[in-house]
């Protein structure tokens, strides 16, 4: 299994486009109210550090994964440790996403479905893809779900133009101050973060490692442009007080839109932006779990972890309540637990140690 520069780059893009959009907007938008485009410049700025500090990290060992490298680094023992914080994270976003992308479908398109029909269809595309095709086949899904992400959100964004209202970005500054957007910073730079973990792994499964950086960058900074443009929009048209107060702000400006009495119901555009960004994390968030798994238990043939995993993964989403992706999760667990940890601790540490290690061994 080989990724290219250009897959790994449409593997970020679409990995994080769709989920930011969606799931970061309203609660930004409650935060930094009409300065929520300086929360999200300050969450690309900084997601970007994390994301060199994750990829400089695993350029330290090229053909081992964090799993491996991790060990190589700090010990066998406390490089498990420190991997089991990236498990837990890997099988905890997986069960809430499919949680959330569940109801949200339900509630959006089929109220009469039961959730479990969501769970194993999804589940099932995700078993399919990471058996047959591997990481590299869901690179490959990458590079065609990524060109139909961006064309369609900016045929959509371009569609709001005429509903724009400038004055829903005054006063700057004054009336939220660097507290407020600081908060509504760190819910999307808890997300970008996530990028920067999953390259941690993929790294080593690159066919010229020596891009790594210039793709997942490039990446990282198309994904918080794209963001970026969507959050604006919803703040121009709908303005803070009511887009701070709309659980999926972003839906509901693609539902409000109409071209010419004409063309409407374009919602279902902002649907297939979602369907495609969730399938292509969770199959990333799959392979990681099954990939990681297998060597955390020094299984040779890792597919046969499949089989476990997916059982974990319909438990977990089984068994999470409907709104604590966005009120729970989201807020505490992702924001104060795993972006100071699993996000920037670790990868620091690795990196730090791993350059001391490197050092050493060279000859003076």
């Amino acid at each position: 299994m080989k990724l290219s520069g250009l897959q790994i780059f449409w593997l970020i893009f679409t990995f994080e486009t769709g989920n930011i959009i969606l799931l970061t907007v309203g609660p930004v938008m409650k935060e930094a109210n009409q300065d929520i485009w300086i929360s999200y410049l300050i969450a690309s700025v900084l997601g970007v550090l994390i994301m060199y500090i994750a990829v400089k990290t695993a350029l330290l060992y090229q053909k081992h994964t964090l799993i491996q490298y991790s060990k190589l680094i700090l010990g066998k023992w406390l490089g498990t440790v420190m991997t089991l914080f990236y498990f837990v994270q890997w099988y905890a976003v997986a069960g809430n996403i499919l949680r959330e992308f569940t109801d949200f479908t339900i509630s959006m398109l089929l109220p009469k479905t039961p959730s479990w029909v969501f769970f194993i269809t999804m589940l099932f595309l995700l078993v399919y893809v990471t058996f047959i095709g591997g990481i590299e086949g869901i690179g490959r899904c990458a590079e065609v779900f990524g060109p139909i992400i961006i064309f369609s959100v900016v045929i959509l964004t371009s569609f709001t133009i005429k509903e724009f209202d400038i004055t829903n970005l005054l006063p700057i500054f004054v009336d939220t101050g660097l507290i407020s957007i600081w908060k509504g910073a760190l819910t999307p730079l808890s997300f970008l973060g996530e990028s920067a973990v999953m390259m941690l792994m993929l790294v080593s499964f690159m066919d010229k490692p020596e891009n790594a950086m210039k793709s997942a960058i490039s990446g990282l900074v198309c994904a918080a442009i794209i963001v970026s443009i969507v959050a604006v929009c919803v703040l121009l048209v709908f303005g803070p007080e009511i887009s701070g107060d709309l659980r999926h702000p972003a839906f509901d400006l693609v539902s409000y839109l109409s071209v010419m009495d004409f063309i409407q119901n374009l919602d279902i555009i902002g649907m297939l932006v979602w369907i495609l960004s969730v399938f292509i994390k969770l199959s990333v968030y799959f392979f990681l779990s099954c990939y990681g798994t297998a060597q955390l238990l020094k299984i040779k043939d890792w597919k046969k972890v499949i089989w476990i995993v997916v059982i974990f993964y319909f438990m977990l989403a089984q068994f999470v309540p409907s709104i604590s992706y966005t009120f729970g999760y989201m807020k505490t667990y992702l924001v104060y637990f795993v972006l100071p940890i699993n996000m920037v601790g670790i990868p620091l540490l690795l990196w730090i140690v791993g350059m001391i290690r490197n050092r050493k061994k060279s000859p003076a």
